[in-house]
C-alpha cells in the first residue's frame, strides 16, 4: 500500500527540529578555493575512515569539487557562526573572497582547512551518488585536524547555537 506523498513545506519544517553540526565544505587548486556552508556531512566508516557530504546539485561549488577530487568537512565550533553565515551566502562575501575570513591552510590534498575548527577532515573523493537534489559524495579521509577544548557549533530551528554541555 502507497502512502500518501510527504508536503515539502512539513518535511522541511520537522527536519529544522533537528539539531545538525555546521560544516564548512571547502575545495581549491592554489588560490582558486571554494567553500559553502553544509549540515548534512557524516561519518560513513571508520574503516577505511571515510565521511559523507550531501551538495545540492545547482550548487557552484560542485563542478570544482569533482574537477578537484579532494574537499575539506571543516567542523565549526562555538563562536564561529558569522563564518557560517559567509560561506552559507547570508552575507555580500562571494567566491574566494571568503576565505579572507577565518585562518585557511592546507593538508594532505591541497584542499583549504580552517585551522582553528572544532574538528577538520581532509579528504579524496572516492566516489559520488546522484539523489533526485543533491550529490552524495564519499570522501576518504586523508588527514583529521581536532581541537579538544572547544564546543560544537549547531543549527537546529533556523538558528546557530551551541548545546548543553552533555
Amino acid at each position: 500500500m502507497d502512502a500518501p506523498p510527504i508536503d515539502a513545506q512539513i518535511f522541511r519544517t520537522a527536519m529544522k527540529k533537528v539539531a545538525t553540526p555546521v560544516t564548512i565544505i571547502a575545495t581549491g587548486n592554489g588560490e582558486i578555493r571554494h567553500g559553502m556552508t553544509a549540515s548534512a556531512v557524516c561519518s560513513l566508516s571508520d574503516q577505511p575512515p571515510m565521511i559523507l557530504a550531501c551538495v545540492n546539485r545547482n550548487s557552484a561549488i560542485l563542478p570544482h569539487l569533482r574537477a578537484n577530487g579532494c574537499f575539506s568537512a571543516n567542523f565549526l565550533a562555538d563562536g564561529q557562526a558569522e563564518l557560517a553565515q559567509c560561506f552559507a551566502g547570508m552575507t555580500k562575501i562571494y567566491g574566494s573572497d571568503r576565505f579572507n575570513y577565518g585562518a585557511w591552510t592546507r593538508l594532505a590534498t591541497g584542499a583549504p582547512i580552517l585551522a582553528d575548527a572544532l574538528s577538520v577532515f581532509d579528504c579524496r573523493l572516492e566516489c559520488e551518488y546522484d539523489s533526485p537534489t543533491h550529490a552524495v559524495l564519499v570522501g576518504r579521509v586523508k588527514a583529521i585536524m581536532k581541537e579538544d577544548s572547544m564546543r560544537a557549533l549547531i543549527y537546529v530551528g533556523g538558528k546557530f547555537g551551541c548545546p548543553a554541555t552533555i
